[in-house]
């Protein structure tokens, strides 16, 4: 069965990007409504670019929990959303 991700760009200042990891990492699990598997954060600081990788195990999950993410309020400080991407992942290796 395939799996999904929400792959989110954002333009974050150094203090924003902080934050937001330290939101995610305060909490066990996902927000409630968000039925994700999987986060990851990816920053090119010096670009002042954020990459949020949210998997899902499927496209109805995925559905639910962009539909949950989008109801959320954005951070309200250096922080700007510039993309929203859904895909399907197609392959996952861990390198030996």
């Amino acid at each position: 069965m395939p799996e999904y991700a929400r792959v989110v760009t954002f333009e974050a200042d150094e203090a924003a990007l902080d934050a937001l990891v330290s939101e995610i990492d305060s909490h066990d699990g996902p927000p409630e409504g968000v039925p994700a598997k999987r986060i990851i954060v990816m920053a090119d600081r010096a670009a002042g670019r954020v990459l949020v990788a949210v998997r899902f195990g499927s496209e109805e999950d995925l559905r639910k929990g962009a539909a949950a993410l989008e109801a959320m309020s954005p951070p309200d400080t250096g922080m700007r959303r510039v993309s929203v991407d859904e895909y399907e992942v197609v392959l996952e290796r861990t390198a030996p």
